[in-house]
């Protein structure tokens, strides 16, 4: 974090990030200092309702964020700040979103947690448009020249009030990661999954928190100890989610999708949800993962955008990868197969033990598929599009053919091809995926 008095003494000159906090109700124009160099600009937690009118003098200026502020409009003079291409606003309470607002290079646009009932159709002017988070707001449609964002791979809709899911969601060539759930059109299909197979309660005073193990979008998992009524105590993971409305969308709407799910080797269960808070948080329990497995990259960055971070080095066998890819599109055959879009189908929520054993959890983004079965098929082919991303990463961190591996390595090359044609109608199902890897050796 930087302050006010290390920019006025000098001491941030040519920095490419600044992070400012302490209640600031506008920005001072000191931060003019480092409009030559500066980048990234963090303001998130501050008092701002506005933007200043010289923000396009940051001439290299890529990134702003400015969540957990009260601005109640998108600034307009965003869309002025030609180098832009990250847009963070979430938590505001913005209502209006301008279409001046909107800059030529916008990539990543979050608006998530906020009060936005109309977008601008020019939204879908957005070439560059990658990634889009609008969840937990009040749209009850989308512009339709969104159907022109062929560039868009990751889109956020949950927890909004839309009464249908448009046609032209499936046709997006480049789309793979959808979320929907919460919304009035499949609000009733979740509600009878919670009612007809209801988890257990687990109360809070029957669990020892312990260590931190990670965290996410919809949040927080710790290890705990749970001394069982029924029985003997024993070591679990439990999840906290961090509010009414997370970044993927409602609490509900993923306990809905993980028991809709069902029970698969490759899946992480659920034992149930959590009882008794003293703050009435939300969370659910599930079995302790050994410490052999871990996760598979990391989730994008800032630079990355839609595309996961591995670990440097990463090299794997073929035959490895091999094992992996079945195992994982056998997990999204059963997911689709149960009625369930997992919608953030991600090396990053992916656990892998090192010899080729994987684990999916983490339906934070997961969404039930309509009933309506060509429909369903269309969604299915969004997230096959995924599928077919992850394999084409474990492809690239892969070790050259072994003897006798060549024609696995044209046949896994061949099925990423199909996986990921532009024109989704072209794309197998998953159940075809995992029948065709059944095959190759």
């Amino acid at each position: 974090m930087h302050t006010l008095e290390q920019l006025r003494r000098g001491e941030l000159d040519g920095a490419h990030v600044l992070r400012l906090r302490g209640g600031l109700q506008e920005l001072p124009d000191d931060v003019l200092r480092l409009a030559d160099t500066l980048e990234v600009l963090d303001l998130s937690d501050n008092r701002l309702a506005t933007l200043p009118d010289w923000l396009p003098r940051l001439s290299r200026l890529r990134i702003v964020f400015c969540s957990n502020n009260p601005f109640t409009t998108l600034p307009a003079v965003l869309g002025q700040c030609e180098s832009l291409t990250t847009i963070g606003f979430k938590s505001c309470r913005i209502d209006h979103v301008p279409a001046q607002a909107l800059p030529p290079q916008l990539r990543w646009l979050i608006l998530t947690d906020n009060r936005i009932a109309e977008l601008p159709e020019a939204l879908g002017d957005c070439r560059n448009l990658q990634k889009l988070a609008l969840a937990g707001n009040q749209l009850a449609t989308l512009p339709e020249r969104m159907a022109g964002l062929n560039a868009l791979e990751l889109l956020r809709i949950s927890a909004n009030r839309l009464t249908a899911l448009p046609d032209w969601i499936g046709q997006l060539p480049r789309l793979a990661w959808l979320a929907y759930a919460g919304n009035p059109f499949c609000a009733e299909q979740e509600q009878l999954v919670l009612q007809r197979q209801g988890l257990p309660a687990i109360d809070w005073s029957e669990l020892e928190l312990g260590t931190l193990l990670g965290h996410g979008a919809s949040g927080m998992i710790h290890q705990a100890h749970w001394h069982a009524a029924s029985g003997d105590g024993c070591e679990v993971a439990l999840k906290l989610f961090k509010g009414a409305v997370t970044s993927d969308g409602l609490p509900d709407s993923e306990m809905a999708t993980w028991i809709q799910a069902g029970n698969h080797l490759q899946l992480i269960s659920l034992l149930g949800r959590l009882d008794g808070h003293p703050q009435q948080a939300q969370g659910l329990v599930m079995p302790l993962i050994g410490p052999d497995f871990h996760a598979l990259a990391g989730p994008p960055s800032l630079e990355s955008c839609t595309r996961d971070v591995y670990p440097a080095g990463v090299q794997l066998p073929l035959s490895q990868v091999h094992r992996m890819a079945l195992d994982l599109a056998s997990v999204a055959a059963h997911l689709h197969e149960n009625g369930v879009l997992h919608g953030d189908f991600y090396a990053h929520n992916t656990l892998h033990d090192g010899q080729g054993g994987v684990l999916v959890g983490d339906f934070g983004a997961a969404s039930l598929l309509p009933d309506d079965a060509e429909r369903s098929k269309g969604l299915q082919r969004v997230e096959v599009r995924a599928w077919g991303y992850l394999l084409e990463e474990l492809l690239q961190h892969s070790l050259p053919p072994a003897a006798g591996e060549q024609a696995l390595a044209e046949a896994l090359n061949a099925l990423l091809a199909d996986c990921l044609q532009p024109d989704p109608g072209l794309r197998p199902l998953m159940g075809e995926v995992h029948a065709r890897l059944c095959c190759i050796r």
